[in-house]
């Protein structure tokens, strides 16, 4: 299972920056591409083949071949594929502290800063907001090849790169707001819901209801359901079913545990509604998972 707090692998501490080349084959339509998580480092997705949509903050983004997101740090993000096939795309994880050099430099903290800090946000999908935005990716995909190639000095290219990059989208966005004004919350209740899914991600077999979910966050079950759909993408009782799914796979492949024993585990009383349950999510049976690993 994937924590939802997701501590990412930083090869240099120096700097602190990863590229994550995500290769997702054979999705079937409203498969998860990217598990619900969240981390303190922004994140670019460049996507590179297929089609996914991501949720943000509560927010849904359509995102298909060529096309750029970037997500704020401590947003909780997620995401499906939106068409059978295959959905490639690479994530560069990068933490603020890479830029810790231009601290005392005043164009820094003028333009780039209010971003790192978080008192600004970019959009989410800049290009659209902003078509000149564009201009500015081939910064991002050079500083990916270097990540990929690792040559020498790599580090300091992508470094000069991505600074680059921040300080030209500061450049067409800063000027629409006052300067060090606080960015506006995408989703204000998204602390409370960060504790209850990574209780759930934790506890997958646990017999949680609405009800129960809604209380621990303070909300009526009207508000919360509506709400968690927003976050997630995903009914409650969907998002429950994934994570035992989730579990169920992994205990397929790395246990010798009977269906009938993995359905307990999972919190599925019932084998024959676990088979179910798996086959509607999985696009097959659960004896399949189990085949395709021994192979």
């Amino acid at each position: 299972m994937e924590a939802l707090h997701e501590n990412t692998r930083m090869d240099h501490k120096s700097h602190p920056f990863q590229l994550f080349q995500n290769r997702c084959s054979e999705m079937k339509v409203g498969e998860c591409v990217l598990y619900l998580h969240w981390h303190e480092h922004f994140e670019f997705i460049v996507m590179r083949s297929g089609k996914a949509q991501f949720h943000i903050d509560s927010r849904p983004y359509m995102a298909q071949t060529g096309e750029v997101l970037v997500i704020p740090a401590g947003a909780l993000h997620v995401g499906f594929a939106v068409e059978d096939g295959n959905v490639n795309y690479d994530s560069v994880v990068v933490n603020g502290a890479l830029f810790h050099d231009f601290i005392h430099d005043p164009v820094h903290t003028g333009f780039v800063s209010p971003y790192l800090e978080g008192r600004l946000r970019f959009p989410v999908k800049p290009a659209e907001e902003d078509d000149a935005c564009e201009g500015a990716y081939p910064l991002l995909f050079e500083a990916i090849e270097e990540m990929a190639d690792q040559p020498p000095a790599y580090q300091l290219v992508v470094k000069s790169k991505l600074h680059a990059l921040f300080t030209l989208l500061a450049r067409r966005f800063l000027p629409q707001h006052p300067q060090g004004g606080a960015a506006a919350p995408y989703f204000p209740n998204r602390d409370r819901f960060k504790g209850l899914i990574e209780h759930i991600e934790a506890n997958p077999a646990e017999k949680m209801s609405v009800t129960d979910a809604a209380g621990q966050v303070g909300l009526n079950v009207y508000h919360f359901c509506k709400m968690f759909k927003k976050l997630t993408g995903q009914t409650f009782v969907e998002y429950m079913n994934g994570c035992r799914i989730a579990l169920a796979e992994q205990l397929l492949q790395e246990s010798s545990l009977t269906i009938t024993e993995i359905a307990e585990r999972v919190g599925c009383d019932n084998a024959n509604y676990f088979t179910k349950l798996y086959k509607k999510y999985k696009g097959m049976p659960p004896s399949r998972g189990r085949v395709k690993k021994e192979i």
